[in-house]
């Protein structure tokens, strides 16, 4: 089991080795030249952040921070050399689906669009953004740029919570509001990779409002086919659910609800069954227990895009970067 600080040294060094490229477009919020200081103090790769040199120049004179042009590079979209062919890339991909090249030309000026093809052209290896821009603003360019990993359905989201004593899975948080069957499985089986992917074995609880066979009902039964669907696909995953939050973590309660499961009250990876709960429960818990939260991280994307919320702190928006530069190093 991880405790926070370890799991905090693994993804420090792990970036650190990787020595990945993250973009930042949301260059001139304070926040986002703090956390990239912090990374490039740190050693930990290289960035570059989106926005007008001399109001970023200006913040971080004024804020009195690391800085080394070696490993941050500034660009401007606005007028960037690379305008018009990152529009003409853009106006390519989505040519048949009815785009026009003016408005591709138009597109490719937001920040968010110029960031996403940045890591498209192998510019870059990820994306951080989400500070000032709403989920939509992040995920969109993401979908009609980068795409889906083939033979994964489903993008969704996840986040880490460092607890006061263990590291758990949250999922899916941000993406799907009211996901199905077959997209909460999918949601389970990236999570799976996900936890995986940073050393942390997989055990799954189908979150739902019954344990077991000890309700029914519409919500109910969709839970308990997407474990079915997880149980029959990937037969190796520790998984139960349906399945109540307080008998997927406590030893006693599991036993007396489920006494089968192969969980014993020991889950790692929390799958909601929409969006409103997980939503609420990963905000409910960071505030209420002070506890980190490194999210969301976007799963089943051929190359890393993550978001981060409005409220993030410094701390957020570096870990996500962390985050970030460990799934560049494994696509």
């Amino acid at each position: 089991m991880y405790t926070p600080q370890k799991f905090k040294n693994k993804i420090f060094y792990k970036s650190k080795n990787a020595q990945k490229h993250i973009v930042l477009p949301e260059g001139e919020e304070e926040r986002i030249i703090i956390a990239a200081s912090i990374f490039i103090y740190n050693k930990l790769g290289k960035l570059t952040i989106l926005g007008d040199s001399k109001t970023i120049k200006k913040k971080i004179k004024k804020l009195n921070l690391y800085w080394d042009e070696k490993s941050i590079k500034i660009i401007n979209p606005k007028n960037s050399i690379y305008l018009n062919e990152f529009a003409e890339t853009l106006y390519e991909l989505r040519k048949n689906k009815g785009m026009k090249f003016e408005e591709a030309k138009f597109l490719i000026s937001d920040f968010s669009y110029f960031g996403t093809m940045m890591v498209y052209k192998g510019m870059t290896d990820g994306m951080v953004s989400g500070a000032v821009n709403t989920t939509a603003n992040t995920v969109r360019p993401a979908f009609q740029i980068i795409k889906q990993k083939i033979g994964i359905k489903t993008v969704s989201s996840m986040f880490f919570m460092l607890l006061q004593n263990r590291v758990i899975i949250y999922s899916d948080c941000a993406i799907i509001s009211t996901p199905t069957s077959e997209q909460l499985a999918d949601i389970a089986i990236c999570s799976a990779e996900t936890a995986k992917l940073f050393g942390i074995t997989p055990k799954i609880a189908m979150l739902s409002y019954s344990s077991g066979n000890s309700g029914f009902g519409k919500e109910v039964e969709k839970v308990r086919e997407a474990t079915y669907i997880v149980i029959k696909t990937n037969p190796s995953i520790i998984i139960d659910g349906p399945i109540q939050y307080d008998a997927a973590v406590d030893t006693e309660i599991c036993k007396k609800k489920i006494p089968n499961s192969k969980l014993k009250g020991k889950a790692n990876i929390f799958i909601f069954p929409d969006l409103n709960s997980g939503n609420n429960t990963y905000k409910a818990v960071k505030h209420e227990t002070k506890s980190i939260s490194i999210g969301p991280i976007l799963q089943g994307l051929k190359k890393p895009i993550n978001d981060l919320s409005r409220g993030s702190t410094v701390k957020d928006i570096y870990n996500t970067i962390i985050i970030t530069c460990i799934q560049a190093n494994k696509i």
